[in-house]
């Protein structure tokens, strides 16, 4: 990963923290399109099929859907809240741990699954993946040791890069039986705000490519390919407050 894009990213930062503290109403219409945006892209990477004006009635009007499962209105208004309580952690900056991890899974899948906020006790294969996620019985070392790598050598790398190692090491280890990939996602953002950043969001129509460097982080413990698209992302992720300031 090349250290330009990394001071892009930085600058990019600086100018919009010199437009800090921006107006509420700004940060309010800001917020709004980004929880819609970012629970609907979230959501359907893992097939969830409400469309995006689907998603904006589920979240802002409080109605269901006809003829969708309802599962699918659950994983909307639960993202919605997950982020919530990632807003929350991000205000106090509160940085990620076990229990912060498991909470954010157990909103998730909060009445869809019954081993919400709880690790797998069981093995699990990923689909077409060149990676197998480790044995159930390890996901608790595996854990153990990714937290301890986060808390000491992981806060000397760039916040981005960073990142990106946080969110396919927690593909990679698989610790949940579902909902790993928006949980992972979340923290990504938990990471990525706490540190100034915008929310980035990965939008579906990226999921092959998403997908296929997670995959080469798992098969070749190659995070290079992952970092760029997520530094891609972060740079995009500006856009909405240059356009809201007027900037061009």
């Amino acid at each position: 990963m090349h250290h330009d894009a990394f001071a892009n990213l930085d600058a990019l930062k600086s100018r919009l923290d010199a437009h800090r503290p921006l107006a509420p109403e700004l940060v309010r219409n800001l917020r709004k399109d980004m929880v819609l945006r970012y629970t609907y892209h979230s959501n359907a990477i893992e097939g969830n099929t409400l469309t995006l004006m689907e998603t904006k009635v589920v979240l802002e009007e409080g109605l269901t859907i006809g003829g969708k499962p309802l599962r699918h209105h659950l994983e909307a208004i639960n993202h919605a809240d997950a982020i919530t309580y990632l807003e929350s952690l991000v205000q106090e900056n509160i940085p990620l741990d076990e229990r912060i991890l498991k909470d954010l899974h157990q909103l998730v899948l909060r009445g869809i699954d019954n081993e919400a906020g709880r690790y797998r006790g069981c093995n699990v294969i990923i689909s077409g993946a060149g990676h197998t996620p480790p044995d159930h019985l390890h996901v608790g070392e595996r854990m153990q040791s990714f937290f301890d790598w986060y808390r000491g050598e992981a806060q000397s790398l760039h916040p981005v890069e960073r990142v990106a190692r946080v969110h396919a090491d927690l593909v990679i280890i698989h610790p949940f039986r579902d909902g790993n990939g928006r949980t992972s996602r979340l923290v990504m953002n938990l990471e990525l705000m706490r540190a100034g950043f915008p929310t980035v969001i990965i939008p579906v129509e990226d999921r092959a490519a998403y997908y296929e460097n997670l995959d080469k982080a798992g098969k070749d413990a190659d995070y290079a390919p992952f970092a760029e698209q997520l530094a891609q992302l972060v740079e995009q992720s500006f856009a909405p407050y240059w356009y809201l300031l007027g900037i061009a």
